[in-house]
């Protein structure tokens, strides 16, 4: 594909930036869709986040990615938050408007349209949610918005549960979220949950555990998805599916929450099931090196 003088350009701001999937995956849709589009990576100190902001505003930057460590950091100097974004307090992508950007959480409807793909449907189940992180802030408004019946927040740290599930419930203007320690799973009442794991437990190279090693916790699940991506089926995942549950993993969210960032960037393009299913293997090569 040939860039042109009036490719649209976006990129990722990180650091590090060198380990990202983002331009691999970025670049390949503009290729698939025939986009004059090129994406880098913005290795950004620390110190230099204003600045950045800024100068990607003067380059002319149609937007970025952000990712850890500033997904917070930015915030003070975007011109605009999406609700959603404003709701979890986290941004992830930028969008260039007039006189700034605007930020955006993608991660939340990554997780939502992977769990629509999968036919995975929350509106009036019971969901447990593990885990009380930044990505469990955004599952949880995912949750919310879907109209969840009802969200257990289970954590380690069950002050940072209750803390979570405070702040949803005022968000959403209902007493739906309730905390429990992680360690009195045994106290849930007995029910077919949707389960939504969004701890790190069990990613690589850590692949021999699960956020709950009973067996008899996952008899109660009827579904779940586990956001970690690799290795593709976790500790977690394999739980699940012996006790007669359905588990997805979190590769299609992180290509899902890429797609919505693209789409934004890209009024009116749509990346079609043929060219997902096309990332999705791609995806799972680049994780097997």
């Amino acid at each position: 594909m040939i860039i042109s003088g009036k490719a649209k350009v976006c990129g990722i701001m990180a650091y590090p930036v060198e380990h990202s999937f983002s331009p691999l995956m970025h670049n390949f849709y503009a290729r698939e869709l025939g986009l004059d589009f090129a994406y880098v990576p913005f290795k950004v100190p620390e110190d230099q986040v204003e600045a950045a902001i800024k100068g990607a505003y003067a380059l002319n930057l149609a937007g970025m990615n952000i990712t850890v460590p500033y997904k917070q950091r930015v915030i003070p100097y975007l011109k605009d938050l999406d609700p959603a974004a404003r709701a979890i307090g986290a941004v992830n992508t930028l969008v260039r408007v007039e006189g700034g950007f605007k930020g955006h959480n993608t991660d939340g409807p990554g997780l939502w349209r992977a769990m629509k793909e999968a036919g995975l449907e929350i509106k009036g189940r019971d969901c447990l949610l593990i885990g009380a992180g930044g990505a469990a802030k955004a599952a949880a408004y995912v949750l919310g918005s879907q109209e969840a019946a009802s969200v257990t927040i289970l954590n380690r740290n069950e002050s940072r549960a209750r803390e979570l599930a405070l702040e949803m419930n005022r968000c959403f203007g209902k007493d739906f979220m309730t905390a429990m320690a992680l360690e009195d799973y045994k106290s849930l009442p007995d029910r077919q949950w949707l389960a939504v794991q969004t701890t790190s437990v069990g990613m690589h190279p850590h692949t021999g555990r699960a956020p709950v090693e009973d067996k008899a916790f996952y008899r109660g699940i009827s579904c779940a998805v586990d956001i970690v991506y690799t290795p593709a089926r976790t500790r977690f995942m394999a739980m699940v599916e012996e006790a007669g549950g359905r588990a997805i993993g979190g590769l299609d969210m992180l290509i899902y929450q890429g797609i919505q960032a693209f789409e934004l960037w890209n009024p009116g393009c749509l990346v079609l099931p043929e060219v997902v299913e096309k990332a999705r293997r791609l995806m799972r090569k680049e994780l097997e090196k």
